[in-house]
């Protein structure tokens, strides 16, 4: 699943296999990193959805960088691991599930006697947290914005030159990164907004007395959202909530004992080790099986471990001190911790080089490797997996699809040469690490020192109810996000949306047919693909059932390790049945959205329908220049170099015949070696390989939502100027509108490592640079900087 701001979902699921852009991915952490990228991760391939997300996801911003990580890692392993789309379900008879015009309310469960905005009493500042940012030093939010304003342009420099700055220099310069941001965009502008809307919908919640039976949303995420604003308690248990599990790990006598302490930390969702949980077949899309993957890191990549130049030694050397830090603040002696530490990071480096790389992750065929429960065994004979079902509680496993099978066998080795000793320093960490953020504020503040301010350049912590908010929507989202859509998501949202998908569709269809690169028989295969694209636009049809998930007021943590629990036990519960293909990857509010290639599916949620991505009061030629680009990019990532080899039904399937899909590689390789020049800091480029999908969606989506504007324009007549630019100018200035972002050089540094996105100015030039009608627009001469040469130019779609 790809996400505009986040992680293709084919991304994803080898990061959870590994990590989204960040750290492992624990089971259901993802569903707490996805709280947090829908405030920081812009959009991303497999889209938009997790740079998912995803996608990954900025760090120093949410319940520290926790959920960010987590919400990655959630995804990564929901969407992820679910094959390639995490837990997204497969299209079984795609001809039926096509947009069919028709819209639906949002349902309509708020309480009608809710605050207005500007009565919601100030949020204290937990004791030792860091402060807040006062309002008179935060970024001004235009909650009424022109469609595009010509005041965020920067005149002093020519299109031709840099058509980034040019569109929008002024406002960069007027908007600087806030101290708890490691970059500050239109992605982060929207997150803000949302946040202010889902905090009256959580403290309405918190307030009102309500029957759970008859009212379930309003008392899971009122009691959720109160007990993380329970400053005082959560102050007076300290590492408290940890206490049993700490126990359980003590309690470690043999390898036996290691064996189940992992089994239970997997159950909590905590992603040590190795990662577990269900997932799409990637060549029988409609079921769901086992999915083992590589994991058990903590920094944001493999390579962090591995890089020897000075920087990456520093970075291991200050990851230690982390470690210790932690291990001591849970109660151990500073020696011990520091000793302990030191084995932690050992550990971690032997898995670490094991792991295949992100690039590698992204070849499907090489994730898939189905095994017998026998030929698992004998693939890692010291590690027990009848015991390990056993203690996960799956009883029927089935056949088990192994990415990395390498991995494993290295997995094994560590099972076996690892002293009791260490595997205790390691599962303590692990299970400090996915909890941090829910302990007391020396855990909160030690874990944002680390993973937001040394690794992604953030000064200072949000706000506390900012961060609760992010565990609300990675916990109980789709509880949260059917309150919120009730107040914030009108139906015209959705019956304009499904008009723009489907000229962008045709703009697809007419691509398809023109390519003189592609035999008939591949492009009829292209076709049948495209037409049996699902649309899934706001929010579920089908709200997920939180029944069974004890949620009160008495622990932020005891609610976070429940509902970790509740669904890491959902997701194995997939394994061996049909994929539900209802199911959505990303909540409500998430400002995102993804492809899912299992599903032949594009999801948008109603967090990003607005501003500067979709405005209603917006002329169509920046509409399709911002959310038109956005399904475009989504729809491209059906047919980037990793989408392209699933078939119309999400099976993992070579459709294409060798002609076309060498000419296609051809095509492939030269946008890898034009993102490979750039350099966003100097001596450091882009990864060309690493990026490929994303620059390909990007390329395709500007190119296919300019041609859907086209159709719009020829069926509407209105093509007079506004502002003194004609709609296809104001296409373009719109496109570079949705990817304005000031971002610190940390930040940059952690991103050319585990993003598959390019920074946003190259997300905005790189296209440009290829695209004649851009040119065209503007008048632009051959041999400008902002137009690549002739026999250099690559357009696929």
């Amino acid at each position: 699943m790809s996400a505009f701001g986040a992680t293709n979902a084919l991304e994803l699921r080898p990061l959870l296999k590994c990590g989204r852009e960040e750290r492992q991915p624990g089971f259901n952490e993802v569903r707490r990193i996805q709280a947090d990228a829908r405030e920081r991760w812009p959009f991303r391939s497999g889209g938009l959805f997790v740079s998912l997300a995803f996608a990954a996801a900025e760090v120093g911003q949410s319940p520290p960088l926790a959920v960010c990580w987590r919400m990655i890692r959630t995804v990564i392993l929901f969407l992820v691991i679910a094959g390639v789309a995490g837990s997204l379900p497969a299209q079984t008879d795609p001809q039926k599930t096509q947009p069919s015009g028709k819209t639906t309310p949002p349902p309509t469960v708020r309480d009608g006697s809710k605050p207005p905005a500007d009565k919601i009493p100030p949020v204290a500042t937990p004791a030792g947290d860091q402060a807040a940012t006062p309002d008179a030093a935060k970024p001004k939010i235009d909650k009424d914005p022109p469609a595009f304003d010509v005041s965020n342009m920067d005149n002093s420099v020519k299109p031709e030159e840099d058509f980034y700055t040019y569109a929008i220099g002024g406002w960069l310069k007027k908007n600087p990164i806030p101290p708890e941001f490691p970059r500050w965009g239109s992605f982060n502008e929207l997150g803000e907004q949302n946040n202010d809307a889902l905090r009256v919908v959580a403290e309405t919640a918190s307030k009102t007395k309500t029957d759970p039976k008859l009212a379930p949303e309003v008392q899971k995420v009122g009691d959720y959202f109160a007990s993380g604003m329970d400053e005082k308690a959560i102050e007076a248990a300290k590492a408290k909530p940890l206490a049993e599990e700490f126990k359980q790990i003590d309690a470690i006598k043999d390898r036996a004992g290691v064996l189940q302490a992992v089994a239970r930390l997997h159950r909590q969702g905590v992603g040590a080790f190795f990662l577990f949980s269900s997932g799409a077949d990637d060549k029988n899309a409609a079921m769901s099986i086992a999915q083992a993957y590589q994991g058990g890191l903590s920094l944001p990549d493999r390579d962090y471990y591995l890089k020897e130049e000075e920087a990456s030694k520093k970075l291991r050397d200050q990851y230690v001190e982390h470690v210790a830090k932690m291990l001591t603040l849970a109660g151990q002696p500073a020696a011990a911790a520091t000793e302990g530490a030191k084995k932690i990071l050992a550990f971690e480096t032997a898995l670490a080089q094991a792991a295949r790389s992100r690039v590698e992750l992204r070849n499907p065929e090489k994730n898939y490797n189905k095994m017998t429960q026998a030929e698992l065994q004998a693939l890692m004979p010291d590690w027990n997996w009848a015991e390990y079902f056993k203690a996960i509680d799956v009883t029927e496993p089935g056949e088990v699809n192994v990415g990395q099978p390498d991995f494993f066998k290295a997995v094994n080795q560590a099972f076996t040469s690892t002293t009791i000793d260490d595997w205790k320093a390691y599962l303590r960490w692990q299970l400090i690490k996915s909890r941090a953020s829910e302990l007391s504020s020396d855990f909160v503040n030690e874990e944002f020192r680390f993973f937001g301010t040394t690794l992604t350049g953030a000064k200072k912590l949000r706000e506390r109810w900012k961060r609760v908010i992010g565990s609300t929507d990675a916990n109980v989202g789709e509880a949260l996000g059917k309150l919120y859509v009730a107040d914030n998501f009108p139906p015209e949202s959705k019956a304009r949306m499904l008009e723009l998908v489907k000229n962008v569709q045709e703009a697809m269809a007419d691509s398809i047919k023109s390519r003189d690169w592609m035999d008939d028989a591949t492009k009829q295969e292209a076709l049948k693909k495209l037409a049996a694209f699902t649309v899934k636009i706001g929010y579920p049809d089908k709200w997920r059932d939180y029944s069974t998930l004890k949620i009160d007021r008495s622990s932020f943590a005891a609610n976070a390790m429940r509902a970790s629990m509740f669904e890491t036990e959902r997701q194995l519960k997939k394994i061996g049945k049909p994929v539900d293909r209802t199911e959505w990857g990303m909540t409500p509010p998430t400002v995102n959205a993804y492809y899912n290639p299992n599903q032949n599916e594009i999801v948008f949620p109603a967090g990003i329908l607005q501003p500067p991505f979709f405005n209603a009061k917006a002329d169509d030629a920046v509409n399709y220049g911002g959310i038109g680009a956005v399904i475009a990019h989504e729809i491209s990532h059906g047919f980037d170099d990793q989408g392209r080899q699933f078939d119309a039904i999400g099976n993992l399937r070579d459709w294409w015949t060798p002609e076309s899909a060498a000419k296609y590689k051809e095509k492939a390789d030269r946008i890898v070696q034009q993102y490979a020049e750039y350099e966003p800091l100097p001596g450091q480029k882009i990864n060309g390989e690493l990026t490929l999908g994303e620059n390909i969606a990007d390329d395709g989506g500007v190119k296919l939502a300019f041609a859907a504007l086209q159709k719009a324009l020829e069926k509407s007549g209105k093509r007079e100027k506004i502002d003194g630019f004609t709609p296809e100018q104001r296409f373009f200035l719109g496109w570079a509108q949705v990817w304005r972002a000031n971002t610190r050089e940390e930040e940059i540094k952690r991103r050319l490592m585990v993003d598959s996105h390019s920074p946003t100015k190259f997300r905005c030039n790189g296209p440009l640079s290829n695209t004649p009608e851009f040119q065209k627009a503007f008048n632009i001469p051959d041999g400008a900087p902002m137009i690549r040469p002739a026999d250099k130019r690559v357009s696929i779609w």
